[in-house]
């Protein structure tokens, strides 16, 4: 029996660590991708700027020749030679800067679709949670409007219960005025019949 429990706890245990380990998997690729992005920007952005120094080198390289050209019998030719060599590095350094800026491209291409993939992954998840809220704001409303009729209701028979009161203790006075006034009346009659045996006594 115990080692039954135990069998059931540690399948139990093992299916909650699935989704953890799920997760785990999913946060380690989107790592993976995110140093794969980061390691091929830093090439591009290292192509670029190998780019840039190889033209600067070449021009001042360029200017360097130019005037050691003057120095030269030959100047037409050794000039001719010096923008050749300018020329290619001025091929390589644009060469490595489109291949730098493909580079670049390729991974904000990458970056955007996954962001694109993140939201439609996450649409669902953000409708239901919008659907939620509404349902939660619909039924607060709900609950405060059947509280205010509630209360107005409960004002409504708590004054009907006064007025009710009130004409109740306005005819119990009534009657105890009539009371009174049929006691005075029965006394003054009492009294003017005494008033009359007495004189007829007289």
């Amino acid at each position: 029996m115990e080692n039954r429990s135990l069998s059931v706890v540690a399948g139990l245990i093992a299916l909650l660590a699935m989704p953890l380990a799920a997760c785990a998997a999913e946060s380690g690729a989107e790592t993976d991708q995110q140093a794969s992005w980061r390691e091929r920007l830093d090439k591009a952005a290292a192509l670029q700027s190998e780019s840039k120094s190889l033209k600067e080198e070449g021009l001042k390289r360029k200017e360097q020749l130019h005037l050691e050209c003057g120095k030269k019998f030959l100047v037409n030719s050794c000039r001719i030679d010096a923008d050749r060599e300018y020329l290619k590095t001025t091929h390589e350094a644009r060469r490595l800067e489109a291949e730098g800026r493909a580079l670049e491209r390729e991974v904000k291409k990458e970056q955007l679709a996954e962001r694109d993939r993140q939201r439609a992954d996450e649409a669902p998840r953000h409708e239901a949670e919008m659907q939620a809220r509404q349902a939660d704001m619909a039924a607060s409303r709900q609950a405060a409007e059947q509280k205010i009729e509630a209360e107005r209701a409960d004002k409504a028979r708590k004054a009907a219960e006064g007025e009710k009161r009130k004409a109740e203790q306005a005819e119990k006075y009534r009657q105890k005025q009539e009371a009174h006034d049929a006691k005075v009346a029965a006394k003054k009659l009492e009294a003017e019949r005494r008033a009359a045996e007495d004189g007829v006594k007289k």
